[in-house]
C-alpha cells in the first residue's frame, strides 16, 4: 500500500519532476519569440514608406483622335488615286495577257510561222507543226505540198529578176516586168492562205470542206502554172514562149529565161502529181459532199459576224413591219 500512497507532485526527495529535464527547460527558457507573438509585417521606417509611395499625378484630358475635314479628304483622296494605280496596273496586265492570246491564235499556242526574230515588229500570224498536227500518215504529203509552195515562191522571184534583165535589155518590156512584181506580191501569200494553209487544215482536222476548198483553188494554181510555164508575151511570164522569143535578141538573157520557164513547168507537174495524191488520200477518208456541206453551215451559223449581221437584219426588218403597220 506505501508504494500506493506517493505523492507523484511531492517536492524532490521523493521522486524526481519530470518538468526539471534539461531539454525542457532549456526551452522555456530561451530568448526566442514565441510562436503566437511571431509579426510577419515587420515594422519599416517611414523614409522606406516616402520611396515607395506613388506620388498623385492629375489626370489630364487626351486631345480628340477623330481627324480634320481637310485631313478626312487628303486621305480619301489619296486612297482613290491608289485604287486608280491598281485598276490601271490590273488593265495593263489584262492588256498583256489578250495580246498574248493573240499571238497564240485559235489553238491556245504561240504562233511561229512565218519564223521572225523578236525583235521584229511584225509578229508570226499562224502556228504550224507537221509532227504534232498532223497525223503520221498524212505528214509527207503536207510537208510536200508546203515545199511546193516555197518552191513556187522562190521561181517567182527569180521571174521578177529575168524580167528584170529583160526590161533592161530592151525598155519596151516594161509591162512584163511591172506583171512580175504583182505575180511575186499576189501570188506568194494568197497561194499559201488559199490551197496549202486549206489542205494543211484537211489533214489536221479531217474537215471535208477543207478538202473541197483545196480542190477548187488548187486546180486553177495548176491552170496558172501551166499558162506561166507556157510563157505568153506580155503576161509577166518567163516561159517558153518568152524565152525562145528574147534568146533570138539575147542569148544569155534568153538562157536565164529558159531556166525559168524549167522551174515553172516542174511546179506544174508536181501540183498535179499532189493534186492526185492528196485525192487518193481524201478518198480514204470517208469525207464527202454532204460532209462538207454540214461543216459549211455549222461554220456558218456558229461566226459571230453572221449572227450579229442575221440580227441586225432581223430587227430592221422587224422595225420596218412595224413603221409599215403604224
Amino acid at each position: 500500500m506505501s508504494g500506493t500512497d506517493h505523492n507523484p507532485f511531492a517536492e524532490p526527495g521523493g521522486d524526481p519532476n519530470p518538468f526539471n529535464d534539461p531539454s525542457v527547460t532549456q526551452v522555456t527558457h530561451s530568448s526566442m519569440d514565441p510562436v503566437d507573438q511571431y509579426n510577419p509585417f515587420p515594422p519599416q521606417s517611414s523614409d522606406s514608406l516616402a520611396t515607395h509611395t506613388t506620388p498623385y499625378q492629375p489626370a489630364v484630358l487626351q486631345p480628340s483622335t477623330e481627324p480634320s475635314p481637310q485631313a478626312a479628304a487628303a486621305a480619301a483622296q489619296a486612297n482613290l488615286l491608289r485604287q486608280q494605280e491598281e485598276l490601271e496596273r490590273k488593265a495593263a496586265e489584262l492588256d498583256r495577257r489578250e495580246q498574248e492570246l493573240q499571238n497564240r491564235g485559235p489553238t491556245g499556242k504561240e504562233n511561229n510561222w512565218p519564223p521572225l526574230p523578236k525583235s521584229f515588229p511584225i509578229k508570226p500570224c499562224f502556228y504550224q507543226d507537221f509532227s504534232e498536227e498532223i497525223p503520221l500518215e498524212y505528214q509527207r504529203v503536207c510537208k510536200m505540198m508546203y515545199y511546193l509552195w516555197m518552191f513556187h515562191c522562190v521561181t517567182l522571184f527569180l521571174n521578177l529578176l529575168a524580167c528584170l534583165a529583160q526590161f533592161i535589155k530592151a525598155s519596151s518590156y516594161g509591162v512584163n516586168f511591172g506583171l512580175s512584181i504583182l505575180w511575186l506580191i499576189l501570188f506568194a501569200p494568197c497561194s499559201f492562205l488559199c490551197w496549202y494553209r486549206p489542205v494543211y487544215k484537211a489533214f489536221k482536222t479531217d474537215s471535208s470542206f477543207s478538202f473541197f476548198f483545196f480542190f477548187f483553188v488548187f486546180f486553177c494554181q495548176v491552170a496558172i502554172f501551166t499558162i506561166q510555164a507556157v510563157g505568153i508575151p506580155s503576161w509577166g511570164n518567163s516561159g517558153w514562149i518568152t524565152a525562145f522569143t528574147m534568146i533570138r535578141a539575147d542569148t544569155a538573157v534568153g538562157c536565164i529565161m529558159i531556166v525559168v520557164a524549167i522551174l515553172f513547168t516542174m511546179c506544174a507537174v508536181l501540183s498535179v502529181v499532189l493534186l492526185k495524191m492528196v485525192h487518193s488520200m481524201y478518198r480514204r477518208t470517208g469525207a464527202s459532199f454532204q460532209k462538207a456541206q454540214q461543216e459549211f453551215s455549222q461554220g456558218v451559223f456558229s461566226n459571230k459576224a453572221f449572227q450579229s449581221a442575221a440580227a441586225g437584219a432581223a430587227s430592221s426588218a422587224a422595225q420596218g413591219a412595224f413603221q409599215g403597220n403604224n
